[in-house]
């Protein structure tokens, strides 16, 4: 396949007008299809898949700090002199290739912590919540205040109002005319970039974007107030019940840029820099490449008054992001994101085969898209532009206005999904990311 075309799945979803789940595709029968034993999980299968990661992360670390030691071992296998610019390439090839590979363990490590929020690691909650601490600390990230959030997107996925992350800017939002008196110099005017200020603002939300919504909710739903932080113990994004534990993410916050602080005053801040904040940065095109990516397509659908947790959990889009590495380093969270959104509390180890057996249920409904990753981060950033402000079923828009998907015409979006009258589906998914084999949000109990 070339690098910078569509995948088959891709156009294929784009030839098909969309149509919503039919009746008989229902919560109920998702979960019939998968196997029961699927859903347990094993404190030793956790610490075996973290420590490994770790100790392949240590093993990153130790090539590293050798670095300058192996250049000339380096040349002497590959027969070139010692000195000049061919030690000089040498030694930036082991550079780039520690802060690869360091990046894609440090995405690993994120992917670990993110499991344990939804307690998906041991049956264990007190293990699961020591290990999200550690892991998600480690690559400062706030453990509770993401896992509160988080939970959110996995209640309203795709929801206009509800949604947390990656919020769709709306018609009236950019600004733009209504649909039907807007002209080509409207779109180009308030709409259209040039490549080079498209891949600057590309390049800046890869790398800072994640931090930048931690901070100050870039992205974010807009119905939270200026200001909103997951630092800040009293902001909208959380419950009374869970304001102590966003004040416990701080404090690990603050201690861990302290401890890299001690590092940096004792070894050097170009150390720190070379050894942990690269590697770091990268991790962050990572996290938001495999975000962005799961639920942002011009081919998935948006939705306002007629969402439903089925709906929701079905706009999204699996893709094998970095091949076999993804699946090992990353655990699959690019790989099985569909079987993940329907069943939260299943362990990584288990979702390849959950996607197997659920794929058959949810047939033509079923996303996935094999094309490369490059060229679906450029394909969504230039052409996931804006939705409609009215309209129950949306489609992103782009810069000339126009949708990659049309929605089939006798689409009848006030029909509830499922034959029980959406009993199996519910509005407002409250209880459904749980029912489907994850934790109830309150109580903390396992069901499925």
């Amino acid at each position: 396949m070339a690098v910078f075309a569509d995948a088959p799945e891709y156009s294929a979803r784009v030839r098909t007008a969309f149509e919503l789940p039919p009746p008989e595709l229902t919560i109920k029968a998702v979960h019939a299809a998968v196997p029961k034993h699927l859903f347990q999980r094993s404190t030793s299968k956790c610490l075996f898949y973290v420590g490994r990661h770790i100790l392949l992360s240590v093993c990153f670390y130790l090539f590293a700090t050798h670095i300058h030691d192996l250049v000339g071992p380096a040349l002497d296998v590959l027969g070139m002199q010692k000195g000049g610019r061919a030690e000089y390439a040498t030694e930036w090839a082991m550079w780039v290739t520690y802060w690869f590979w360091q990046s894609v363990a440090f995405m690993g490590i994120w992917t670990l912590g993110h499991e344990c929020g939804h307690d998906a690691l041991s049956p264990n909650p007190r293990v699961n919540a020591v290990l999200g601490m550690a892991l998600h600390t480690f690559i400062l990230t706030p453990f509770w205040a993401w896992r509160a959030t988080h939970r959110s997107h996995h209640k309203g996925t795709n929801n206009l109002d509800r949604d947390e992350t990656y919020h769709p800017q709306t018609r009236e939002e950019y600004g733009l005319p209504a649909e039907d008196k807007a002209t080509a110099l409207d779109y180009r005017e308030m709409v259209e970039e040039t490549p080079l200020y498209t891949l600057r603002k590309m390049v800046l939300r890869q790398f800072l974007g994640f931090q930048l919504y931690l901070i100050h909710n870039r992205k974010g739903n807009p119905k939270y107030p200026p200001g909103t932080s997951h630092y800040k113990p009293g902001s909208k994004l959380f419950r009374d019940e869970e304001r102590h534990l966003i004040v416990v993410s701080d404090v690990l916050i603050f201690c861990m840029l302290a401890l890299l602080g001690c590092w940096a005053y004792n070894s050097g801040a170009g150390r720190v820099w070379r050894l942990y904040f690269v590697p770091w940065l990268w991790a962050h095109n990572w996290i938001v490449t495999v975000t962005y990516l799961q639920h942002s397509d011009p081919t998935i659908p948006y939705y306002r008054g007629q969402w439903t947790f089925l709906r929701g959990a079905l706009a999204t889009v699996d893709r094998p992001v970095l091949g076999w590495v993804g699946r090992f380093f990353w655990h699959g969270i690019a790989h099985d994101h569909v079987a993940h959104h329907f069943f939260v509390g299943v362990p990584f180890y288990n979702l390849p085969e959950v996607t197997e057996a659920i794929k058959p249920v949810l047939g033509p409904h079923y996303c996935y898209d094999s094309t490369p990753t490059v060229w679906a981060l450029w394909r969504s950033f230039t052409r996931c532009k804006f939705v409609e402000s009215v309209g129950d079923v949306v489609f992103f828009k782009d810069m000339r206005g126009e949708a990659a998907r049309k929605l089939i015409d006798s689409v009848d979006v006030n029909r509830p999904d499922g034959a029980d009258g959406g009993k199996n589906d519910g509005g407002s998914g409250e209880g459904q990311a749980e029912a489907m084999g994850g934790q109830d949000e309150k109580e903390g109990v396992m069901v499925g």
